[in-house]
């Protein structure tokens, strides 16, 4: 199984801090059979790097086919600010954006999907319930349509 639409593969952008936690999602996700590229961050400004370009505009993303999991706890910046700053640009705002954190405080659930995010899942605390939650995740991955960014 992997996300497609017609030919063109979809990347999943994780952007993760936390080492273990980025094993295990990759390890699970891999398990649902998804077994499209993951490419890890594990700091916002590389992981903005990566989606805006070095230039900042979001060109090096137009006709990506990307998949967001962001993480809003990170050393350098706030999931929330990457957030704003890929749904702000006309390149990557088409881009899903899986919100996988611990925080599960109702006005931060809030401000991410005011601010275009397209799940909100808060990290189980026990290793199996995390573990299921990101099968259940890639899963999901497998059957969804993710569109072609301008």
């Amino acid at each position: 199984m992997t996300m497609e639409t017609a030919v063109h593969p979809v990347c999943i952008v994780m952007i993760e801090d936390d080492e273990g936690h980025a094993r295990l999602i990759e390890r699970n996700i891999r398990r649902a059979g998804v077994n499209n590229e993951i490419v890890p961050f594990r700091d916002g400004t590389s992981a903005l790097a990566y989606l805006l370009g070095p230039d900042g505009t979001g060109e090096a993303s137009a006709r990506r086919h990307l998949l967001v999991l962001l993480d809003l706890n990170l050393p350098d910046m706030t999931g929330i600010d990457i957030l704003e700053r890929i749904k702000a640009n006309p390149h990557t705002r088409r881009s899903p954006v899986v919100v996988l954190t611990t925080t599960d405080d109702a006005r931060e659930v809030q401000r991410c999907y005011d601010l275009g995010a397209n799940v909100y899942i808060t990290k189980p605390v026990n290793y199996e319930g995390f573990s299921n939650a990101i099968r259940q995740l890639g899963l999901f991955f497998s059957v969804m349509q993710v569109p072609e960014n301008s």
